[in-house]
């Protein structure tokens, strides 16, 4: 598929998806938030990709809905936009079975934001921001934040950030374990890259059960973890790249992973 508001890119075992309408800090339209959702369904299925960057081009990550072009259009449902465009989009990332990084370039704003917490591994510029602006237009938390958000920084601050529209420098947001890493803006690119790079090569079948564990132990006890760890185990240790691990610890080499 050709695209016109996002970049796809594959370079060996990393795909990047890049929100790509830079002149309005890459707000989401309708056919941006298509796009996206084709993309990661795509980069699901794709065998060779085992790692998944998603950013934004120019000087912004995402500024959430763009606004005048939902003014433009005929009246909307917000119940229906949500669950057509954005609720697809958070699902897909959470149930993607590979790591998906975030390099946060710019502004999270909105929407925006929950496209950023969904992630799984968050690499921040120093000169990026997360914003739940929602409040600005009398809106609520949509797309997941209020979701991610207080299970990353607790019930006060989720409150206070939700209802007032605070911005968190990325500085802020690593120490409030928001996000993974805050590097400067000149070492953003060299960050994502070791970090996809680790990824690319790692064992991919494991990672996407542990991101199914992760997923599950939000909303489950002791026991019902207990008991789907062993499945998820049984699952892990039928795989080549299990055999791989333990012939090359015992043959005292680097493993060569492939995924599977």
């Amino acid at each position: 598929m050709t695209y016109t508001c996002i970049r796809y890119e594959q370079n060996g075992n990393i795909t990047t998806i890049t929100l790509n309408r830079p002149d309005v800090f890459n707000a989401f339209n309708d056919e941006q938030s298509y796009e996206l959702q084709d993309a990661l369904k795509t980069a699901r299925k794709d065998e060779n990709t085992r790692v998944l960057v998603l950013t934004g081009a120019g000087k912004a990550f995402c500024s959430g809905q763009d606004l005048k072009a939902a003014a433009g259009a005929e009246k909307r449902s917000f119940i229906d936009s949500l669950h057509k465009r954005y609720n697809p989009i958070i699902r897909e990332m959470r149930n993607m079975p590979k790591p998906i990084i975030c390099k946060l370039n710019g502004v999270a704003a909105g929407a925006g934001c929950s496209l950023a917490l969904a992630s799984d591994f968050i690499i921040a510029s120093e000169n990026a921001s997360l914003i739940e602006v929602f409040i600005n237009v009398g809106l609520v938390m949509d797309s997941g934040s209020s979701f991610f958000l207080p299970r990353l920084v607790g019930s006060a601050r989720a409150f206070e950030l939700s209802t007032m529209g605070n911005k968190v420098s990325a500085k802020q947001a690593l120490e409030w374990g928001m996000i993974n890493r805050c590097v400067p803006a000149e070492n953003l690119d060299a960050e994502t890259q070791a970090i996809a790079d680790y990824y690319a090569a790692a064992p991919t079948k494991a990672i996407g059960l542990m991101k199914k564990l992760l997923n599950k132990s939000f909303n489950s006890d002791l026991e019902t973890m207990l008991e789907y760890e062993a499945f998820c185990q049984e699952t892990a240790g039928s795989s080549s790249d299990n055999k791989e691990g333990v012939a090359a610890f015992n043959e005292k080499r680097k493993p060569s992973f492939t995924g599977k």
